[in-house]
C-alpha cells in the first residue's frame, strides 16, 4: 500500500466536528491523506454557534509543532484559527524555520465565526497579515476577511484577490459562497475569484457554480482550504487544486447528513466517495 501524503492542520477544535480541526481531519482522511493536527484553541460550540473560546498556551503550540515535525513532517499544511497574537507569532516562527523549499501552505484566515464571534484580535490579525500571509501558497478568505486583510473595504473580489497576492501570497481565492446580494434570485451563482501565477503569467479567474441552498454549510471554508492542501499534497497545481476543492465542498453540501438544529455539518466522507480530488 502506498504511503499517504501527510497533511497538517493548525486550527481550533470544534466539538461538533462540523468545522475547525475535527472537520479538517475528516476532510484529510476522506481525500486519501494522513492527518496530523495542532490545536490552537478549544471552543464551546455546536451547530447553533460559538459560545466560548479558550486558546491553548502558545508554548504548548510551539512544543507540539516541533515534536510533530521531528516525527511526521508535512507534505502540505493548512492553517486555520490561530486564536491569539502569541500563537500567530509561534506559527510564523515555525513556518519560517522550515527547510526550503517549504511544503505547500494553505492559509484560511479565521477572523470571525460564521455566527459572528470574534476569533482573532487586532494584534493577531496584524501578525497574520505581515508574517503568515507572505508564507502562504494559497490564502482563502471570504470577502469580509479579505477586506480586513487588505484594507480595501469597498473593492470587488478581483481587486481583493490581486491585492492579497501583492501582500505576499502566492495565490489567493476570495470565496463568495457565503455572500448573497439582495437582488439575487434562487438560481444565483456562488462565485469564487482565484488570482495566481503560472509560468510567470498572472491569471485572475472566476469560478462559478449554482448556489446550493442548504442549512448544512457549517465549516465550508475549513473543508475548502483543507481540500486544497490535500490536492497540493497529491501533486496538483494551484488552479487544479482549487477547482477540485470547490467541487468537493459542493458534493459535501449536497450529501450532508442533516444533523443538528443549526447550521449542520457537511457529508465530507460521502463527498470523497462519490468523486476523487
Amino acid at each position: 500500500m502506498p504511503t499517504p501524503p501527510v497533511v497538517w492542520t493548525i486550527a481550533g477544535f470544534d466539538p461538533s466536528s462540523g468545522a475547525g480541526m475535527t472537520a479538517d481531519l475528516r476532510t484529510i482522511s476522506a481525500l486519501g491523506c494522513y492527518g496530523v493536527s495542532c490545536i490552537t484553541a478549544l471552543t464551546v460550540q455546536s451547530t447553533m454557534g460559538v459560545r466560548r473560546v479558550e486558546p491553548v498556551s502558545h508554548q504548548t503550540v510551539h512544543e507540539t509543532l516541533q515534536v510533530l515535525f521531528d516525527d511526521l513532517p508535512p507534505n502540505a499544511l493548512k492553517i486555520g484559527m490561530v486564536a491569539t497574537s502569541e500563537i500567530a507569532s509561534v506559527v510564523a516562527d515555525f513556518l519560517e524555520s522550515l527547510p526550503q523549499p517549504r511544503c505547500p501552505i494553505v492559509l484560511d484566515p479565521i477572523l470571525h465565526s460564521s455566527s459572528g464571534a470574534q476569533l482573532l484580535d487586532l494584534d493577531g490579525t496584524n501578525i497574520l497579515r505581515a508574517r503568515l500571509l507572505p508564507l502562504a501558497t494559497v490564502v482563502t478568505p471570504n470577502r469580509a476577511e479579505a477586506a480586513i486583510l487588505t484594507g480595501f473595504h469597498h473593492a470587488d473580489a478581483e481587486s481583493l484577490a490581486q491585492r492579497l497576492r501583492q501582500l505576499g501570497a502566492q495565490a489567493a481565492v476570495v470565496t463568495g459562497g457565503d455572500t448573497m446580494a439582495d437582488n439575487q434570485s434562487d438560481d444565483d451563482n456562488a462565485s469564487d475569484v482565484l488570482a495566481y501565477a503560472l509560468r510567470s503569467v498572472d491569471f485572475v479567474e472566476t469560478l462559478s457554480a449554482p448556489r446550493i441552498h442548504s442549512v448544512s454549510t457549517h465549516g465550508t471554508g475549513c473543508a475548502f482550504s483543507t481540500a486544497i492542501a490535500c490536492a497540493l499534497a497529491h501533486g496538483q497545481n494551484i488552479p487544479a487544486a482549487v477547482t477540485s476543492a470547490k467541487a468537493f465542498v459542493r458534493r459535501a453540501i449536497q450529501l450532508a447528513p442533516g444533523l443538528g438544529h443549526g447550521k449542520g455539518p457537511m457529508g465530507l466522507e460521502n463527498a470523497a466517495q462519490s468523486g476523487s480530488i
